[in-house]
């Protein structure tokens, strides 16, 4: 007398493709690969839907069941209609936008586990949207006028294969973290991808040789590099934001009709330059360095100033060499000088000491001697805080027997780079305090 209010959805996966009938449509889709679903209804839809299948078809209804949390309030509390704290997708997307509610509900908790919903996340990602959207009207305004080239792969500069190499990691490990339905780990790596790295860092790099320099196969290899790159952005992060993905794909290439049925990338071993990894990243310390140090002594960007690399490594010298044209606009150095001692270099210049280098910048008439001689015993404390921690866990037996080679390899190597740094601030500091 009384039939299961979740009958008709048990019934779900086969009833849709034309049962009881043999339909092409059945033979094709049934079983399924995933299941995506809320905990809640575990007891009451899913394994209705198993048994259901076993009995009317003699085999399970889908492979994969992925159960996802529950959206909640800012409190945490279930949203209903007696609490009034319901929240209208509709009215969000019409302030915010599809993909940034989308990017919000992926993002920021571990599968399976409840989110609470705050409208400043959404808020967020609709600045990231915005921060996709300026970048690549950026690079399709420099391209302009302009044939990119099919393959510049013969012209690419240190930075071009900096982040080419990045990409292919992110590649990598995104796609086998959506295997895996890490889906929130996979887009946080897309978003810190495409914000920091590609946008912050690369997007800057390039600047400098797409506005002053005649070099047409630097600016073509660096064009076609921000194509490429983009580009395979655009496919990585197109299943969290559809809209804007497909929007700035089909502006920018014509060779694939819609992103939605484009290749997904692949990781090509080819684009993989250790190297020149290590290089940028060298570089990129060295900026943060300066940079760190002109906002503590709030020195205004507009202000150039000389900026000497000492080191007594031809290889680390080459390095700041080859990238001297982006790592001066970008650490607003009026010229870059590398030597292999202090010759030449005033006693009173502010020093950056990174692994195997020392910056030093000549800002005697705008630097208060005593605020960089605090700056320097900072650094000195700093630099004993992680060399008590990093001997700690090496003359740690528990440690030593049980973590992996791999992870105590690593603390050896930061050993060696703090001992290094703390050697040159000693250094420092004595030529100051004289």
């Amino acid at each position: 007398d009384t039939l299961d209010t979740w009958f008709s959805s048990a019934l779900w996966p086969f009833s849709t493709l034309g049962w009881p009938e043999k339909t092409k449509e059945l033979e094709y889709f049934y079983p399924t690969d995933v299941l995506v679903t809320g905990y809640d209804i575990i007891f009451f839809w899913v394994i209705r839907m198993i048994f259901s299948g076993y009995e009317q078809m003699g085999e399970k209804p889908f492979k994969t069941v992925l159960f996802h949390g529950l959206v909640r309030d800012s409190q945490g509390r279930k949203m209903s209609k007696s609490l009034g704290n319901g929240i209208d997708p509709l009215e969000i997307i019409d302030k915010y936008g599809a993909d940034a509610l989308r990017l919000t509900l992926i993002t920021g908790n571990a599968p399976g586990n409840d989110m609470r919903f705050y409208m400043e996340r959404v808020e967020a990602n609709r600045n990231f949207a915005n921060k996709v959207w300026n970048a690549s009207r950026f690079i399709l305004m420099n391209m302009e006028g302009k044939e990119v080239p099919a393959d510049a792969s013969a012209h690419l500069e240190p930075a071009d294969k900096w982040i080419l190499s990045r990409l292919n990691n992110v590649v990598k490990e995104v796609t086998d973290n959506m295997e895996n339905f890490e889906l929130g780990v996979a887009v946080q790596k897309v978003y810190d991808f495409i914000w920091d790295e590609f946008c912050d860092w690369y997007i800057e790099m390039v600047k400098p040789r797409l506005y002053a320099t005649d070099d047409a196969d630097s600016q073509n290899a660096a064009l076609w590099t921000l194509k490429t790159v983009l580009i395979d952005a655009l496919k990585l992060l197109h299943p969290y934001m559809p809209f804007i993905t497909e929007e700035i794909f089909c502006t920018l290439q014509s060779e694939e009709e819609s992103i939605m049925i484009s290749s997904w990338p692949v990781y090509q071993q080819e684009r993989h330059f250790e190297k020149e990894e290590q290089e940028i990243e060298i570089l990129k310390e060295a900026v943060r360095g300066v940079r760190n140090v002109r906002t503590s002594m709030n020195v205004p960007p507009s202000r150039k100033a000389h900026v000497y690399v000492v080191s007594d490594q031809k290889e680390l010298q080459n390095t700041f060499e080859e990238g001297k044209l982006f790592f001066a606009s970008l650490a607003s150095a009026s010229d870059v000088t590398c030597q292999a001692d202090k010759t030449g270099i005033a006693e009173d210049a502010v020093s950056v000491v990174i692994p195997n280098a020392t910056l030093y910048i000549p800002f005697a008439e705008l630097v208060d001697l005593a605020k960089e001689i605090e700056r320097l015993e900072k650094e000195e404390k700093r630099l004993e805080g992680e060399l008590s921690r990093v001997n700690g866990m090496l003359h740690n037996e528990r440690f030593m027997s049980k973590a992996p080679e791999s992870k105590i390899a690593e603390e050896r190597g930061k050993l060696e780079k703090y001992t290094q740094m703390m050697e040159q601030v000693k250094e420092r500091l004595g030529q100051l305090c004289k």
